[in-house]
């Protein structure tokens, strides 16, 4: 029971920064996401590209 009264608070500050962060979305605009949504991608191309290069630096050393 103790364990469980002491999860519920910390479950509930979880959905609580979940529905904050939602509401600070909800307040940008529809550019800006999609700013964000560019950039986010630019940094996804530059993990890919940079695990590739490891990967294949991986591979030659075998």
């Amino acid at each position: 029971m103790r364990n469980k009264e002491i999860l519920n608070p910390k479950i509930e500050n979880i959905f609580e920064a979940k529905r904050s962060f939602h509401r600070e979305l909800a307040k940008i605009s529809f550019e800006e996401k999609i700013e964000i949504l560019f950039r986010l991608q630019e940094i996804a191309d530059n993990i890919k590209g940079s695990l590739r290069k490891t990967q294949k630096h991986q591979r030659s050393r075998r």
